[in-house]
């Protein structure tokens, strides 16, 4: 079985909050998205994102990992067709992780839970098991596909102009490149899903000190994330979710 629980908040500076996720226990799925495109345009593209993945999953016969990467295609096309249909959304678009149970796993006696991810853009997900915390996703970002193998270093990366742009994204991308993973979760594991406001923040080693507090539950833990990033200045808006096997 899984526990999970969530967080959106606006952060420190924008005026209103672009991210979007939403807990679907019945479906075994989590959803979470980065939106983008001004005030109106980014608010529009997440929730519809996510809507979308979550309806499509919702009616299919078989939720697998095929069904995952569908709901998601159908959801670029639904973002993309919504922006050429109404000028003031024009450019919207968003980034996109999800997280979804497809399988029990049974292993020497252990029972473990399959668990499918895909993403789009810089929305993350990371692994948090026996006290280490390890990135699943790879983001797709000018950073990642091109700087990093140009041999640019981590300073400069930080400082380049290119730093926050995606090389991909829903609504935006025609095709769009889905990025699948495919994890086990044991009893005690943890998969923490995050817009960037919160990766782009903390460090992995805040988001491991937190993720690993035995005294918080998985709300506080949520709140906690938010937290330290609201006192680091968060800059942009922010949100997790968080998900243990029981």
């Amino acid at each position: 079985m899984l526990e999970s629980a969530s967080l959106s908040d606006v952060g420190s500076v924008r005026p209103n909050n672009e991210d979007f996720c939403r807990i679907f226990p019945e479906l075994g799925l989590f959803v979470l998205a980065d939106g983008m495109g001004g005030a109106r345009g980014g608010e529009f593209a997440s929730r519809l994102a996510v809507d979308t993945v979550a309806e499509l999953i919702g009616a299919a016969p078989v939720r697998d990992a095929a069904t995952l990467l569908r709901a998601i295609e159908d959801a670029n096309h639904r973002v993309y067709d919504k922006a050429a249909e109404q000028p003031e959304l024009e450019g919207m678009g968003t980034t996109l992780v999800a997280a979804m149970a497809v399988n029990r796993l049974d292993h020497d006696g252990k029972a473990g839970q399959q668990i499918a991810i895909a993403s789009v853009g810089d929305s993350r997900a990371y692994l948090f098991k026996d006290g280490a915390l390890r990135a699943i996703t790879e983001d797709q970002t000018w950073v990642e596909e091109v700087g990093r193998p140009m041999g640019l270093d981590d300073q400069s990366l930080r400082r380049h102009p290119m730093r926050h742009v995606l090389t991909m994204a829903i609504g935006v991308s025609m095709p769009l490149s889905i990025r699948y993973y495919s994890i086990r979760l044991n009893s005690g594991d943890m998969l923490l899903l995050s817009s960037d406001g919160l990766h782009g923040v903390l460090d992995a080693g805040q988001i491991s000190a937190i993720m690993g507090d035995s005294a918080k539950n998985l709300s506080e833990k949520c709140e906690a994330l938010v937290e330290a990033t609201r006192a680091a200045g968060a800059p942009d808006n922010v949100t997790v979710v968080i998900i243990r096997a029981k």
